[in-house]
């Protein structure tokens, strides 16, 4: 396809096989789209796609990913809020048509796909190293090994018993993620010995020493969550988080031929002036 969608904090690039969607920075913009940055999503990872009306004079044009496709919603396991959906792209009403007529090539590709849980993630992890403070300690995680350091005004006397804590992705079968935006909010790591993931003893979090737990300010969803993601990501492969390889550089002609294509949006009043010299420098900038 080769096309642009502008919505608020998020533009959409169409191609053949893939979306590919770039998060804007903005003090209106989620920290979770932010810390995302952009993220390449394979029409093979994409189970269905709808358009909704939204809030306030917008329509809602979203993707729903396969079940086992995407670490990073697989560690969300439903928890985070409709704005803070990576999938969904809120636009203004009178693009509606322009939406409808994506989601209709968008379904005519799904068709093509895959459908049903997918066997592997499908959707790139976030990359490592990767770190954030949680009320009782520090997590940090380098792709291999994640690391909890504990705090000295946070941890329970058991934590600081335990001492600091070092956890192996070989020896670990998954991560469970709660919120820091629900009550006693924490990310643990689930060891083999556990058995499968999403099954928890009855030590609570904060006694715990394969858990972080979060608090006001401490593990926020855009830290806590790639964070969690990541090491999901490392637990399925049994290995280090792949590495994302460096964008490879276009042809001329193909760089050409979308500007152009770009221009009579322009023109028709589909594409704002802002964003079509926004989406130009960045066309250009691939050369």
């Amino acid at each position: 396809m080769g096309d642009v969608l502008a919505g608020f904090h998020a533009v959409w690039e169409f191609e053949s096989d893939s979306v590919l969607i770039r998060y804007e920075r903005g003090i209106r913009t989620p920290k979770l789209f932010q810390a995302l940055g952009e993220r390449r999503i394979p029409l093979s990872a994409v189970d269905e796609v709808t358009l909704t009306a939204g809030r306030r004079g917008t329509v809602a044009l979203r993707l729903r990913p396969r079940p086992g496709a995407d670490p990073l919603m697989e560690a969300a396991a439903g928890q985070l809020r409709e704005g803070c959906d990576p999938y969904r792209l809120v636009l203004p009403a009178e693009r509606s048509t322009l939406a409808e007529y994506y989601a209709d090539e968008l379904k005519g590709l799904l068709a093509e796909s895959g459908a049903g849980p997918a066997d592997r993630y499908l959707v790139a992890a976030p990359e490592t190293p990767l770190q954030f403070k949680a009320y009782d300690g520090k997590a940090s995680f380098d792709g291999t090994s994640v690391q909890f350091r504990w705090s000295w005004t946070g941890a329970s006397s058991t934590k600081w018993k335990a001492g600091d804590q070092s956890f192996a992705v070989a020896d670990l079968s998954g991560v469970q993620w709660r919120s820091p935006e629900a009550f006693e909010g924490h990310l643990r790591l689930v060891r083999r010995e556990e058995g499968s993931a999403g099954t928890t003893g009855p030590v609570p979090p904060d006694q715990d020493p394969a858990a972080v737990v979060f608090g006001l300010g401490y593990g926020p969803v855009h830290e806590s969550l790639p964070f969690a993601a990541a090491v999901l990501a490392a637990v399925r492969s049994r290995g280090p988080v792949p590495v994302v390889p460096a964008p490879t550089r276009r042809d001329p002609a193909d760089i050409a031929e979308r500007i152009r294509h770009l221009g009579e949006l322009h023109r028709a009043g589909l594409v704002t002036d802002e964003e079509f010299s926004s989406k130009k420098a960045e066309l250009l900038a691939e050369l």
